[in-house]
């Protein structure tokens, strides 16, 4: 029940930072950047990745795909396979979702857009800025939430006392 709660935690804590960071570059990467879309972009993005968190076991996605490949675990390799595993499965319906929310709002004013290169653009950038954010914030998001849960720290107590 523990390690539920804190996958959880870990969850929410990239989905907001994901949603954040992939709303904002979306919203001032259009050239219409309003303070409305950016948050209706945000909130959007922040459920849609609560419920993928809700749905996807990432721990066991992510450790499933690194004992597949033969990686040793929490090596650099094994870090880069499970941060693109999981930009894989998150980016791709988030980005879906602003762009297409985009192009309904912009579509209105300019009859000669096409949805199909929005998304790939938008889809390829958001892949890399999701991939570096999910390298750099998932290992540190879990070291807080585990340090929060009073796991993986030393022994209660502290440490032996020297003779």
């Amino acid at each position: 029940m523990k390690n539920k709660k804190i996958g959880l935690r870990v969850s929410i804590l990239m989905s907001v930072t994901l949603s954040l960071f992939l709303s904002l570059s979306g919203n001032l990467l259009s050239g219409h950047f309003t303070v409305k879309g950016f948050l209706i972009s945000l909130l959007m993005s922040i459920v849609i990745s609560i419920i993928i968190s809700l749905v996807v076991p990432m721990k066991k996605v992510g450790d499933g795909v690194v004992a597949r490949s033969g990686l040793r675990e929490h090596s650099i390799p094994a870090r880069c396979l499970e941060s693109f595993v999981s930009d894989l499965i998150y980016t791709p319906i988030i980005t879906l979702a602003m762009v297409f929310m985009a192009y309904k709002n912009a579509s209105k004013h300019d009859s000669d857009l096409s949805f199909a290169p929005m998304f790939i653009r938008s889809l390829l950038l958001s892949l890399m800025l999701g991939f570096v954010l999910i390298f750099v914030f998932q290992p540190l998001f879990v070291k807080l939430v585990l340090k929060r849960n009073g796991v993986g720290g030393p022994p209660q107590g502290g440490p032996p006392e020297k003779k």
